[in-house]
């Protein structure tokens, strides 16, 4: 999916006052929900399945059984809040669902909420606020439950 395509559901969402959309097409699933009036939507971004990981030439120590690693679905700037001013989405410790946003990663100007996918507690988080993350780079670890 590309920008214009994006851009094109914008478009139709304001003309028919749609306030969500949801696609699921290429091994990517897109969410939009329209914000209140004067504020930019957010979208939503993750990998339908999984796809193979980038080969890394220092690639750390695997983690244990019982723990599952939140990768990055795109390329962009890693956000752990959605304002400087707010409370980070998650800290080590706290548990998360499937459904439960940990972070933000910022692509072309467009703020992508990142899901956990897994049910757990946060045990590490791998990226500092602000830094460029790229494509399947680990981003936190999490305990399953």
């Amino acid at each position: 999916m590309d920008t214009d395509e994006v851009k094109k559901i914008i478009e139709i969402m304001k003309e028919s006052d749609l306030t969500q959309f949801e696609i699921e097409r290429e091994g990517l699933k897109l969410s939009i929900h329209r914000a209140a009036p004067g504020q930019a939507p957010v979208f939503a971004t993750a990998p339908v399945a999984s796809p193979a990981a980038p080969a890394e030439s220092a690639a750390p120590a695997a983690p244990a059984e019982d723990v599952e690693v939140i990768k990055s679905p795109i390329v962009g700037t890693f956000y752990r809040a959605p304002t400087p001013e707010s409370p980070s989405f998650v800290d080590v410790g706290a548990e998360v669902n499937e459904e439960s946003t940990v972070c933000i990663i910022e692509a072309m100007k467009v703020m992508n909420e990142i899901q956990a996918d897994v049910k757990g507690v946060i045990t590490r988080i791998l990226v500092e606020n602000g830094h460029a993350v790229e494509y399947g780079q680990p981003l936190f670890e999490v305990k399953k439950s």
